[in-house]
């Protein structure tokens, strides 16, 4: 009889395989056995405008891993890695990786409008997503979820960090942005504290993305005469506007600001073209770094010979993150993780770095560097000019309130 039952269940099984297909978006995550490889998700760019800036966040992710000897809850560990070809084809291979790879926690996120699309379909599938680069206020905001942890200082925050280094050019303000998420988030905040500041609105442009010739906004930039220019460009966007800036005589001629920017960005531009302040979350040649983060820096310079771009950090400190909250859950459980997650600190100086509970955002201070009047150093490009805020007892007000941030997990 038991084995008339078995044989039943099994056929079953089998002939019920397509309805099993059509309920497995909201299936929970695979939960690693003693005898499989904990298998975690990369979703990045591996192509695009971004690309540049995704190398390192992965080198960094997997150097993560690697410093761990492959190794976690003391189980062989691997990273699947699979691309971020649009916000339609990265929401589909967050579910292939839960659903086909069998991932416990995805790690990735290069840009906000992928990363929008990831954190609501990785609460769909219950499955922990720690999103390491996008930057929209919205993803630890109103976007909230239980599911997902962000890393990157959303922009709002960062805005109003930069906004006195803008302040200082003068009241008159040109935008020009990306007409997406992350440009569109920029342009909002910044308009705010100009308004605030009592300043003007001189002039404004959204461009595409993958923009191959700015020389007309150039030129509109140019007859504006602003004080100061204040960018909302992604990656590769920044660094071809940078170089046509420089090719038409405008470097030196009007400031340049903005947020969030990689390193990538600027070494792209080349050290002659170079010029601007803005705001990035590491810097590999910063003295106040941690013993960790210097032996991080050793080990990536010894394994890829150069140092590491800001994104590589970006990518290592949310991989280890996620590696020791899983060592700490002591499971691949997705409710054992997140709270994991939620307990989880790492030293950094005079502070920690930490995700507040209540919006999963991690409270990490930021620096304002600006590129060196003369560079001699084919990597190192810039000067540290503050760490922000300068209190680290001022992080949790300056990333703002619960109320202000407007995450409702439920």
């Amino acid at each position: 009889m038991t084995r008339n039952t078995g044989l039943l269940i099994n056929r079953r099984t089998t002939l019920l395989g397509a309805a099993g297909l059509a309920v497995a978006p909201l299936a929970a995550p695979h939960i690693a056995r003693a005898a499989d490889p904990i298998k975690i998700g990369l979703l990045l760019a591996k192509t695009g405008q971004i690309a540049g800036q995704t190398e390192y966040l992965a080198n960094g992710s997997f150097l993560a891993l690697e410093q761990r000897n492959k190794m976690v809850m003391g189980q062989p560990a691997e990273l699947v890695w699979l691309d971020e070809p649009s916000p339609q084809g990265a929401v589909q291979n967050m579910q292939k990786l839960v659903q086909e790879n069998k991932v416990c926690a995805v790690l990735g996120g290069a840009l906000s409008s992928n990363a929008l699309g990831e954190e609501a379909k990785a609460a769909e599938l219950k499955v922990p997503f720690v999103c390491d680069n996008a930057a929209a206020t919205e993803i630890t905001g109103k976007n909230c979820n239980r599911y997902t942890f962000r890393l990157n200082t959303p922009v709002a925050v960062q805005q109003s960090m930069l906004a006195p280094y803008a302040l200082k050019y003068g009241k008159k303000w040109y935008h020009i942005t990306a007409s997406y998420a992350f440009g569109q988030d920029i342009l909002k905040s910044s308009r705010a504290l100009l308004k605030a500041a009592g300043g003007t609105e001189v002039g404004v442009d959204e461009v595409p993305l993958n923009t191959a010739d700015f020389s007309s906004f150039i030129l509109k930039i140019r007859q504006a005469k602003p004080d100061v220019v204040v960018g909302g460009l992604s990656a590769g966007d920044l660094t071809t506007f940078l170089k046509q800036w420089n090719e038409l005589g405008m470097k030196g001629k009007i400031p340049f600001v903005e947020i969030a920017i990689g390193d990538t960005d600027i070494w792209g531009v080349g050290p002659e073209a170079a010029n601007g302040t803005f705001t990035k979350l590491w810097d590999a040649f910063n003295p106040h770094n941690t013993p960790e983060e210097k032996a991080f820096a050793d080990a990536y310079l010894k394994k890829h010979g150069k140092p590491p771009a800001d994104k590589a950090w970006m990518g290592w400190i949310t991989a280890r993150s996620l590696f020791e909250s899983i060592d700490a859950a002591k499971s691949t459980d997705a409710d054992k993780i997140i709270d994991a997650l939620e307990h989880w600190k790492a030293p950094a100086g005079d502070s920690s770095y930490s995700y507040r509970k209540f919006d999963h955002q991690m409270l990490v201070r930021n620096l304002a560097v600006q590129v060196k009047d003369k560079i001699t150093d084919k990597w190192n490009f810039f000067d540290v000019k503050a760490t922000l805020p300068e209190n680290p007892a001022d992080l949790d007000k300056v990333f703002g309130t619960q109320e202000e941030v407007g995450c409702k997990m439920g």
